[in-house]
């Protein structure tokens, strides 16, 4: 027999909750086979199998929360996991052939007539409406005082329930329409569709850290614009060459990506966070990349990114997002990033104010490229703008610096003869 722990899955993580079993009770498995998904606060991740053999038992279930090192399951040799697999079926098939000798009637159908209907009740029912629409036989007991009443109403009394008109008694006692946003069958209020989900460990650590961010550091927006024209140029002349050359597709974000190695070698507060009455300097610049995931927004780190060139970096990316799409980002990809970069354009964002990943003090937004008239030469001209926009922590950096920063973005954008494409 082998037990199914969980794993350790990054540092201060003491807590995973139970996404998916991949693998049911009875069924085989071989080591190293994906068994089940766990979510931690930082991302979700597939637990291989132990051992081989036979998935005997599940002790916790989807949705729950277990602590590191517990044992949520267990796996038994393909001997005994088979013996046990035919104990089920057998204790089933007993279970089925009890059933089959009791007749096909249900219990809860004891006291209704074997040829009406079961009634199907569904949505809110009003008291008024209870002794009309045959709710007591939906609850079993055969009241034969509730469906007089019902016969007599009147057709005045029918007439009071608005969409009521014209059903026969029968079909009052069939089914109960629920309305969608509107009011209920009986007027007296509005009927509600309702669905609960909690928020996963990753959504909820999204959800502190944004207030987190909120409240404890003083944010401040400053916005630019940006000629799109030179790097499209680029992109369009080099798109070809570059993916037969380093099998990678030529996108904007490594550009960003490098121009913003440039602005914070410019402004270096950028690149650093306050502890306490301390301002701490990273010598290392590693850029967090915002992708989507089926979780939600994940922000993978690209690290040494002053050191990685275009190549490079698009690689990164496109193996953070192919493994953002399938859930399969480890907990280290989140790790010691230094400033951040989001690109709400590929979602159509023309304008937005990101929220600063705390520790850092700075996040640089990204949006859509849009074709609208600017003034260039003394004349109006067509040109693809994109608005770029810098939230930083005011109590360490100054308007006069996030201005400089977004400068110097524009200019390797603009010019990005400045970012020495020669990779």
């Amino acid at each position: 027999m082998t037990e199914i722990r969980i794993p350790a899955v990054g540092e201060s993580i003491g807590e995973v909750e139970i996404g998916a079993w991949l693998k049911n009770e009875g069924d085989t498995v071989a080591k190293d086979e994906n068994l089940v998904v766990i979510e931690s606060d930082k991302a979700t991740l597939e637990l291989a199998s132990p051992a081989s053999g036979v998935v005997a038992q599940i002790r916790r279930r989807a949705g729950e929360s277990v602590a590191i090192g517990e044992v949520i399951g267990v796996i038994e040799p393909g001997n005994e996991g088979e013996k046990r697999k035919e104990e089920k079926r057998t204790v089933s098939q007993s279970e089925e052939e009890k059933k089959s000798e009791k007749g096909t009637v249900p219990e809860s159908a004891v006291g209704l007539s074997p040829k009406a209907p079961r009634p199907i009740v569904t949505g809110a029912i009003t008291d008024d409406l209870g002794e009309g629409n045959g709710a007591e036989a939906a609850r079993g007991n055969g009241s034969t005082a509730r469906a007089e009443k019902s016969e007599k109403r009147t057709e005045s009394e029918k007439g009071t329930v608005p969409g009521w008109e014209g059903l026969s008694p029968q079909s009052e006692k069939a089914t109960v329409p629920r309305s969608e946003g509107g009011l209920s069958p009986g007027g007296t209020g509005p009927l509600r569709r309702e669905r609960a989900v909690p928020l996963s460990p990753l959504r909820r650590a999204v959800a502190r850290r944004l207030v987190q961010a909120k409240q404890q550091a003083a944010l401040l927006t400053t916005f630019n614009e940006i000629d799109m024209s030179a790097v499209r140029t680029v992109r369009e002349q080099e798109r070809a060459r570059f993916e037969e050359k380093h099998g990678a597709r030529l996108g904007y974000m490594s550009f960003f990506v490098k121009a913003a190695v440039a602005a914070l070698e410019l402004v270096p507060q950028l690149n650093s966070e306050l502890r306490d009455d301390t301002l701490v300097y990273h010598e290392a610049i590693n850029i967090g990349i915002a992708v989507g995931s089926g979780k939600g927004l994940v922000v993978p780190v690209l690290r040494g990114a002053d050191k990685l060139g275009f190549a490079a970096i698009e690689k990164q990316i496109a193996d953070f997002v192919r493994r953002a799409e399938e859930n399969r980002l480890k907990p280290e990809d989140f790790e010691d990033g230094t400033f951040t970069i989001s690109n709400g354009g590929i979602y159509g964002s023309l304008l937005s104010t990101p929220i600063v990943n705390p520790p850092q003090s700075g996040i640089l937004g990204m949006h859509a490229i849009i074709d609208r008239p600017i003034a260039s030469g003394g004349a109006v001209v067509i040109r693809p703008m994109m608005y770029v926009a810098l939230t930083y922590d005011h109590r360490i950096i100054d308007g006069r610096e996030a201005v400089q920063f977004l400068r110097r973005i524009k200019e390797c954008i603009e010019a990005p003869i400045r970012l020495l494409l020669v990779d």
